[in-house]
């Protein structure tokens, strides 16, 4: 399996950057995932740069109604006639950032909700060995992040009802996809072992580590909390991207050592 970073918030091999996520994923048996699609055209101009063909894409992944995720779903459109975009059933609901100025609404385009391309997803969904899914609680460790982000309704703080991770299975790797993680990481890879009924090999997401609020002092506890969480998980490899931050992600790498990495933009892991 190769894993290529399209867009990212950071890049070390000079590519244009955004705060954005998207993933291209080749499989052994030659199909190809796409995995998110950043704010707007930037992943096909940086797959173009990395010489990846987004036309013969086989299956696309938006992995929650943020437009940072899914704001070039239009674009992929327009550049691939096939592949089904799989989303959550609440993906195309209102949502909102809380900023300086106000809430700002931070969702997917509504005149894309209708095209027959999209395959609306409810709590599990499998596609030929891929498996996406939703229905994740958050009893551990939530982002306190999520304090500023609000939907559907504008005074409601966001369930992340329609948040979905993907898990892929190849030979002996179990390996799981989250975008942003808003239900938490640890929450999430609960349910994907689950789901799954096997152990993970691997987590590529990010895990909305940033805004979080808290005090310095709060904020090492809760990501020294975090990584032993993690490091739970024997065998496990993290990749970790986005939203988690730079800084947070220093914090988890002096706790988890070479159990985890950062791959930014360009970036490419085979496993």
């Amino acid at each position: 399996m190769k894993i290529t970073s399209l867009v990212e918030n950071t890049s070390c091999k000079g590519l244009p950057v955004e705060h954005g996520l998207s993933l291209h994923i080749k499989l052994n048996d030659g199909r190809q995932i796409l995995f998110d699609m950043g704010q707007h055209n930037l992943f096909a101009g940086n797959a173009e740069r990395l010489g990846i063909n987004l036309p013969a894409i086989d299956v696309a992944v938006v992995s929650h109604g943020h437009y940072d995720h899914g704001g070039g779903l239009g674009k992929f459109l327009k550049i691939n006639s096939h592949a089904t975009v799989y989303v959550n059933r609440h993906a195309f609901e209102p949502h909102y950032s809380l900023r300086d100025n106000g809430l700002t609404y931070i969702g997917l385009d509504q005149s894309l909700k209708n095209n027959r391309r999209l395959a609306f997803c409810d709590e599990e969904t499998g596609i030929d060995g891929i498996i996406l899914f939703s229905g994740v609680g958050n009893n551990c460790l939530f982002p306190s992040g999520n304090r500023l982000l609000f939907g559907p309704e504008m005074d409601k703080n966001d369930d992340f009802c329609h948040e979905q991770s993907m898990i892929v299975t190849e030979g002996d790797k179990t390996v799981l996809f989250a975008g942003c993680a808003h239900s938490g990481i640890v929450n999430i890879m609960q349910r994907a072992e689950k789901v799954a009924k096997r152990q993970l090999t691997h987590v590529f997401a990010g895990m909305h580590l940033v805004k979080s609020g808290l005090s310095e002092d709060e904020e090492n506890t809760f990501i020294g909390r975090l990584s032993e969480e993690l490091l739970k998980y024997h065998d496990c490899h993290y990749y970790t991207m986005h939203c988690t931050g730079l800084q947070q992600y220093g914090l988890l790498k002096k706790h988890m050592g070479c159990a985890i990495d950062y791959m930014s933009c360009g970036e490419i892991v085979e496993i």
